[in-house]
């Protein structure tokens, strides 16, 4: 039996006590929040193990929201949007998202999407992980989840470092979206591959100002991390 704590922010009761009915039954903590603003502050208050945050709600929306969380804390995020738009989907994932569910969904999509993240997060603690990579320029440290370049720390969101720390431990290993979803995001593809997209650009973005690019895009199948003969 797990011990996780999820806070649910929606304005919709409705689609709160669903959610909340079927987490009961898998055991799973709720805390609910009505607004963009109180989630920031049960946040703080409750120190919630994940969080999950709709799109559309009053005072202030789940982007921006999803912003101010993630400034503050090292947490999980999973966006809801009624919305279809990928503009929506993919604004959550450059702001730091994990995931994104678009309603209408089934509880037992997004409890496959909770559990997930929490095996991924448990991964990080196995310890035959190497404590460092060091390649093209770049030192990885496992342990501290750190990456240098030189002397210079780079700040990557939890999942960027997951993505970097998998292709570097594998040079020259080309992956498929597909299956960088199921071995970092850690669920086998279940939607839009453009996840992994999206996670690769703002990767890229972060490694730019410190060496030429060296996740490489192979076209038709997928990314590799390249290193330079």
């Amino acid at each position: 039996m797990n011990s996780w704590k999820v806070l649910v922010a929606d304005d919709d009761p409705n689609v709160r006590e669903i959610i909340r009915l079927y987490f009961e039954k898998q055991h799973i903590s709720m805390i609910e929040a009505q607004d963009g603003e109180e989630a920031l502050e049960l946040v703080e208050k409750e120190a919630p193990d994940i969080v999950i945050l709709d799109v559309m709600m009053p005072k202030m929306d789940g982007f921006e929201a999803c912003r101010q969380i993630l400034k503050r804390f090292d947490i999980p995020v999973i966006m809801l949007t009624a919305k279809r738009e990928e503009f929506d989907r993919v604004l959550g994932l450059e702001l730091g998202a994990d995931d994104y569910v678009t309603k209408p969904f089934s509880p037992r999509e997004l409890v496959a999407r909770i559990k997930a993240i929490f095996r991924r997060m448990q991964r990080r603690k196995l310890p035959d992980e190497p404590v460092a990579i060091t390649l093209e320029g770049l030192s990885i440290n496992t342990e501290r989840r750190e990456v240098l370049a030189g002397e210079e720390r780079i700040v990557l969101r939890p999942k960027e470092f997951d993505l970097l720390t998998h292709l570097a431990r594998s040079p020259g290993t080309v992956y498929t979206r597909e299956q960088l979803l199921e071995q970092v995001w850690g669920y086998e593809f279940i939607g839009d591959i453009r996840t992994v997209d999206v996670h690769v650009k703002k990767l890229r973005e972060k490694l730019l100002p410190y060496r030429n690019d060296c996740i490489h895009t192979v076209w038709g199948v997928g990314y590799k991390f390249e290193v330079q003969e």
